[in-house]
């Protein structure tokens, strides 16, 4: 049977879950939510990379609704899930282009390793899919293999790729996509672009180059800056948030490889920390796995809360599996 989009986020972040949903029920049985037991919970939500800043606020909530009464484990983990999606509400946010812009560019952006490319032939997929016309721009060029992965997504979800000899410049080849998605009428420009942030220095001077050429044409361009970030990499994550705020302007958030790490949490600590918009999240190697991102079923696939959420795709009809359409360049390409 099918897995809907719900099923695959709780099965991709429940290694988070285990983390969370075990050390819970080991602190509450049926007990007295007294400070001893307040301060356990605070230490649980730390170490599951929540931070201490929104475990502080989800204890502090605690006290006052909570303080001197018996609770149970799945009664804590009820009221976690609800205090995490009040956290998450806000930043939860859709990435819908702007349909009067001819195309709307999107700059993303990322360290090497995060998926970045991968997400880029992903959301080629997913706007596609809507009626989107969508182009690509392999702006990683140091990198033959994300130029090469990027090639086999555009052949895979039909999607014009615009690239150039190895280490061409980023920003020309920018400019030009530009131009030609403006005469096609694309509605979207996804840009590639390098992530070698060990040299920051010159990361920024090749990010302000792309942005500055792409205005001699489109003084608007970007109209979209997308920071990639990796689950995996847990509290690294938010110094990536800082050092590439400080690079560029970030509009807002993709989150990879949440079905890769118990590191789910890091994502309501980025929410509490930045308040940047979290578009979408990865949850496995699958096409379909990059999805809109949702508040309230992330917070109740993290702590295991038992609350149905309503998913049209968990009721597929039996037999209509999943086949895993991540392309797999040849010459040992990697995801960006």
């Amino acid at each position: 049977m099918a897995l809907g989009f719900f099923s695959r986020l709780k099965a991709g972040l429940s290694r988070s879950t285990q983390k969370l949903s075990g050390g819970i029920a080991a602190v509450f049985t049926r007990r007295k939510l007294d400070d001893q037991a307040l301060e356990e919970l605070e230490d649980l939500l730390i170490s599951a990379d929540l931070g201490p800043s929104v475990a502080e606020k989800v204890i502090e909530s605690f006290r006052r609704s909570k303080f001197g009464k018996e609770v149970t484990d799945e009664e804590v983990r009820a009221a976690l899930a609800e205090e995490i999606a009040t956290i998450l509400q806000p930043v939860a946010v859709p990435f819908t282009p702007n349909p009067e812009l001819k195309p709307h560019v999107v700059l993303v952006v990322g360290v090497n390793g995060t998926g970045k490319t991968t997400t880029i032939g992903k959301m080629a997929r997913f706007y596609g899919e809507q009626g989107k016309k969508v182009m690509m721009v392999a702006g990683d060029t140091f990198r033959a293999a994300a130029v090469e992965q990027l090639q086999v997504w555009g052949e895979r979800v039909g999607a014009p790729v615009i690239s150039g000899k190895p280490n061409a410049d980023a920003a020309g080849l920018a400019f030009e996509a530009l131009k030609r998605g403006r005469a096609e009428g694309v509605d979207l420009l996804l840009v590639d672009t390098a992530g070698r942030l060990h040299n920051k220095s010159a990361l920024m001077e090749e990010l302000a180059k792309i942005i500055r050429v792409m205005r001699k044409f489109d003084e608007t361009a970007p109209h979209s800056v997308l920071l990639v970030l990796d689950a995996t990499t847990g509290q690294n994550a938010m110094e990536q948030v800082r050092v590439f705020k400080e690079l560029v302007n970030v509009t807002g958030l993709v989150v990879t490889k949440l079905d890769g790490s118990a590191r789910g949490g890091i994502v309501v600590a980025l929410a509490d920390a930045f308040g940047l918009p979290v578009h979408l999240v990865g949850v496995g190697e699958q096409a379909e796995d990059l999805r809109p991102f949702s508040a309230e079923a992330f917070a109740k696939g993290l702590v295991g809360d038992s609350i149905k959420v309503i998913d049209r795709e968990d009721a597929a009809p039996e037999g209509e599996g999943e086949k895993d359409e991540t392309p797999q360049p040849e010459h040992g390409a990697q995801a960006g």
